[in-house]
């Protein structure tokens, strides 16, 4: 049984910062790229960032510079650092594997429950 399980969330200040993580297991961690996606209320879920197995990543143009995208092949663990939080990030925040790089949810074929992230202003 696959699973991913995100941890991390909380409620801080604007320009506060958060380190989520992502516990995987029932795959094979390390052969799958793996990526961060939010969902705020009443919007469309939100690319964030991404990183191949290769180490290779990338982030969105909304969070470039503030967060970075990390994994420890060894814990079975993907972060996210998140730094200068805005009230903007507030979202719940998924983690998902796929095979390939992809900035798209649609591909993703395994996701976590989400972790709750709360920036007030």
């Amino acid at each position: 049984q696959v699973q991913l399980v995100e941890s991390g969330g909380g409620l801080v200040q604007a320009g506060g910062s958060l380190r989520l993580s992502c516990a995987a297991s029932g795959y094979t961690f390390s052969s799958y790229t793996m990526a961060w996606f939010r969902q705020a209320p009443g919007k469309e879920r939100e690319f964030v960032a991404v990183i191949s197995r290769y180490r290779s990543s990338t982030s969105s143009d909304s969070v470039k510079g503030r967060f970075t995208i990390s994994r420890d092949n060894a814990k079975n663990t993907v972060y996210l650092q998140m730094n200068s939080l805005k009230p903007e990030d507030t979202a719940v925040y998924y983690c998902a594997a796929h095979v390939s790089y992809s900035r798209n949810d649609a591909d993703y074929d395994y996701w976590g429950q989400g972790t709750q992230v709360t920036v007030s202003s």
